[in-house]
């Protein structure tokens, strides 16, 4: 049944051809009734009878021939209607020439050319009215009825093709109100009918009464300061929905439309200046070659996983103790389009050198991305042991054996914890660093490592920890009210990590540069609100004091340290002494597997005598 009385292609062209048929004709007869002063004269009765089949037929053919029966309704433009007249000129050129042939053969058949003309401006005007019919109806009659009330952000491009989208939508969801734009001179200008009111800076008193329920930003090259602007006005005007394109860095390869807005979310009020990296340099180091990435099923180590793909490996090894991370990244790869990289996922022990002899025969990798870690600070510093077998011991494991098999280059994933810590996670992650320093000249295999703060909706990370408080009605908890950390997105630090790793020379400790910290508190808030929530109000946010190991506030570097610049300018290297020498490694990580029999205390001692500016928060 709903095939039968659901729309189709045949059916719409049915429908066009019918009305044609029936306009055409008519044009026709009122071209005669309009020549003869409403009165159609016996002796041009029969001419009309003969003419109208053979006019008629000629006119559908040539609308054919320009596709006018292959159209949407809902979106017919000027490409049509000029299609639409250059049809019909032609049909006026054909009927007009075959009229003078008539007159010549039988003059009592001839039509006179007024009609002719009469014809062609009426059959024009017909069948333009017919296509454009029921746009005019969604842009008018439907203007005026049901959808959110909504105000557009950005009268550029952006925002008049959202707009026209809009008013072609049925049934209607967003009922354009108003734009402002950040461009002065646009202020009294009307967009499909849609008023632009003023700047962005109006933008308060415009609310005002104006019973505003969904704001959408459609400026792609706002910064996030400017976003962050934006929602705190429309919070504050109490638009309880808000909505923003891509930003220009991060655009469809399309023109922006409907389905590309979406929900405002922290990443956007956070965003940070847009990420460019050498792509050449990173595929010359990745291409055609087996890439190992340890850790593959965390936050880092799955996307680093997916961004190789774009360098074209040869094979990437996935490796991780979990099970279940590596088979939810196994089922996130099927869903991608086929690629000629091979993807092999390897369940193992980072601290286990059988697994690891095993894995490095069996698939010969020349890079390697080592993101195996723990990282929970407050759990490890209740289980220094484990934190020291894996951050110490496992990098350690896994960077002897990239030098056994003549790997090309080892790339740790450090963090911000590991400079100055005060927990075990980053004085074990700052021994990693070391460990790699010190391996790097020990053979063929460059050792490098990349040092970056926190990570957006990584897991574990604060901002998944504080969405579900919400999600459960709060509170919302917060370690103090003074603490800040660093924040970037997964995408972007994953990126910066392969161009240090294609600039790296060996033995360097890159440092990412991630912008301005963020308050804690403030990100708590603006969470709260882009779940429709009233800090304080609908949802508490309480202060418990910072956990055991953590701090007010990060540092990317030690004062002993200081940074050289490099080529790219979001990246640079620490001037680190390393706290091991090469020659003493092997005895200081042996000394680490005694202290782990040992029990916790013999670990954080062993830490507080090696790991410079230790200090931890007990």
């Amino acid at each position: 049944m709903k095939t039968l009385f659901g729309p189709s292609r045949l059916k719409r062209s049915l429908f066009f051809l019918t009305g044609d048929i029936v306009l055409l004709s008519l044009t026709l007869v009122a071209g005669y009734y309009l020549r003869f002063d409403l009165h159609l004269p016996h002796y041009h009765q029969l001419p009309l009878l003969l003419w109208m089949p053979v006019v008629v037929l000629m006119k559908i053919l040539l609308l054919r021939i320009f596709g006018l029966y292959n159209i949407s309704w809902s979106f017919v433009g000027l490409v049509e209607l000029v299609n639409i007249l250059k049809a019909l000129t032609i049909a006026l050129f054909i009927f007009f020439i075959g009229n003078l042939y008539i007159k010549l053969a039988a003059p009592t058949l001839a039509v006179p050319r007024s009609i002719i003309l009469l014809d062609f401006v009426l059959g024009v005007a017909a069948i333009s009215s017919f296509r454009v019919s029921k746009r005019l109806y969604i842009s008018i009659l439907k203007n005026q009825r049901l959808g959110r009330r909504t105000v557009i952000i950005g009268a550029g491009p952006t925002g008049e093709r959202l707009v026209r989208e809009f008013l072609r939508m049925d049934p209607a969801v967003y009922s354009p109100v108003f734009f402002v734009d950040d461009a002065p001179i646009k202020a009294g200008n009307r967009i499909h009918g849609i008023p632009v009111r003023g700047t962005i800076e109006d933008l308060p008193d415009l609310l005002k009464g104006a019973a505003v329920e969904t704001a959408i930003i459609a400026i792609t090259t706002l910064n996030h300061a400017e976003v962050k602007r934006i929602f705190d006005i429309l919070v504050e005007n109490s638009v309880d929905e808000i909505k923003v394109v891509p930003h220009i860095s991060r655009l469809p390869e399309h023109a922006v439309s409907v389905k590309d807005i979406q929900d405002i979310d922290i990443e956007d009020l956070l965003y940070r200046e847009p990420v460019s990296i050498d792509e050449g340099a990173v595929r010359e180091f990745i291409a055609g070659k087996t890439v190992l990435v340890s850790g593959a099923g965390g936050s880092i180590g799955s996307e680093a996983v997916l961004q190789l793909l774009r360098f074209r490996p040869v094979k990437v090894v996935c490796l991780d103790i979990d099970e279940t991370e590596i088979f939810h990244l196994q089922q996130r790869l099927d869903r991608l389009p086929s690629t000629r990289t091979v993807i092999v996922p390897f369940v193992g022990d980072v601290r286990d050198d059988r697994t690891l002899e095993a894995l490095f025969s069996a698939h010969k990798p020349s890079v390697v991305f080592h993101a195996a870690a723990y990282k929970h600070v407050p759990m490890m510093e209740l289980f220094p042991q484990e934190a020291a077998g894996t951050n110490i011991i496992g990098t350690w494991r896994l960077g002897r054996a990239a030098l056994r098999h003549g790997v090309e280059r080892f790339v740790n994933i450090s963090t911000d914890k590991a400079v100055n810590p005060t927990s075990i996670m980053g004085a074990t992650k700052r021994m990693a660093e070391t460990v790699c320093t010190a391996l790097n000249g020990a053979g063929g295999t460059r050792f490098i490592s990349v040092r970056f703060g926190n990570v957006l909706a990584s897991r574990g990370s604060v901002i998944p920890i504080f969405l579900e408080q919400i999600k459960n009605g709060g509170p919302v908890t917060v370690t103090d009210p003074k603490v800040q950390r660093y924040f970037m997105s997964i995408p972007e630090a994953v990126m910066l990590v392969f161009q240090a790793a294609a600039m790296g020379g060996g033995g360097e400790v890159f440092v990412l540069d991630m912008g301005k910290p963020v308050a804690i508190l403030q990100l708590a808030e603006d969470l709260i609100r882009l779940n429709h929530f009233e800090p304080y109000k609908d949802i508490k946010i309480a202060f418990t004091g910072l956990r055991p190991g953590e701090k007010l506030f990060e540092e990317l570097l030690t004062a002993e340290e200081g940074t050289t610049s490099t080529s790219h300018k979001k990246i640079f290297v620490a001037r680190a002494s390393s706290i091991v020498a090469p020659s003493d490694l092997d005895r200081a990580v042996t000394q680490f597997e005694a202290d782990i029999v040992a029990g916790p205390e013999a670990v954080r001692k062993r830490l507080k005598e090696i790991v410079p500016f230790y200090s931890p928060h007990y």
